[in-house]
């Protein structure tokens, strides 16, 4: 398979804490237990939250016998442009699905590769302290003033991929840990979500709420979707499992039978 088909995935968040390598993860896993080659690119060298979790996953496999789907990983480590470019594009070659998760922080890197994705993932917990990462409202209407620096930064990537390679990034807004009781506060984010996201072009899903299971399940490497492995479930665990799976479909990936038809295509072409 050419790099040229493989569907890149990019999460990023310039503020921490939004469950981006969480989502990123479970993402990974629900595409490789599909059947799709796949592939992380962990961009924090200093946390490697996401390489973390996938050596504790290969460890639970190994140590109780087992087979668990788990998407090929490594980890950036240079500071060279370079250098990034010939690793994502060495993972792209051989995979369907490239899933990078970036820093929560501002990082050239993953400016980098959002400028070259075709799914843009933005988790954001569900308050205006997140929503100010992608734009500013007025204090007394809750009504959009203006884009923040990261929305623009974004919308430029945007319209100079389109220019260069005809490409749209489809920029996805995810909301995490949406609380399960409707709150004034939360109409509002909505609100303010839909009006700037008819400015700017992104899609809004719902994420993962606020769950305990996603936290333990870190040192096993488990997710949800490993169901023989997690004992019995309560319904809790079942709901939060119906929200990655929605999650998953929300975010409208190709299917490897689109891929490969759009690779046919651009061979066409060419």
């Amino acid at each position: 398979m050419s790099g040229e088909s493989c569907h890149i995935i990019v999460f990023a968040n310039e503020k921490g804490g939004t469950g981006k390598s969480t989502t990123a993860v479970h993402t990974g896993v629900a595409l490789a237990a599909q059947g799709h080659k796949v592939a992380m690119l962990d961009l924090d060298p200093r946390q490697r939250t996401v390489t973390r979790y996938l050596e504790n996953r290969e460890e639970t496999a190994r140590r109780r016998g087992i087979d668990l789907p788990t998407p090929e990983f490594e980890v950036f480590t240079s500071t060279d442009d370079g250098a990034l470019d010939a690793q994502y594009r060495a993972l792209a070659e051989r995979n369907e699905f490239l899933i990078i998760d970036t820093p929560g922080r501002d990082d050239a890197f993953a400016k980098y590769m959002a400028a070259r994705a075709h799914t843009l993932v933005t988790p954001m917990n569900d308050s205006f302290v997140d929503f100010d990462l992608i734009g500013q409202v007025d204090a007394e209407s809750f009504k959009v003033k203006r884009l923040s620096f990261y929305s623009e930064l974004i919308f430029d990537a945007r319209k100079a991929r389109a220019k260069s390679d005809g490409i749209t990034i489809d920029w996805v807004v995810l909301r995490n840990r949406l609380q399960h009781l409707e709150a004034r506060n939360m109409r509002r984010v909505g609100e303010a979500l839909n009006e700037l996201s008819k400015r700017v072009g992104f899609r809004v899903i719902p994420g993962l709420s606020e769950r305990v299971i996603f936290r333990e399940l870190f040192p096993s490497g488990l997710t949800l979707l490993d169901k023989g492995q997690l004992g019995n479930l309560g319904f809790s665990h079942l709901a939060a499992r119906q929200e990655l799976r929605e999650m998953v479909a929300g975010l409208a990936l190709p299917s490897v039978e689109q891929a490969e038809a759009e690779a046919e295509m651009e061979q066409s072409a060419a």
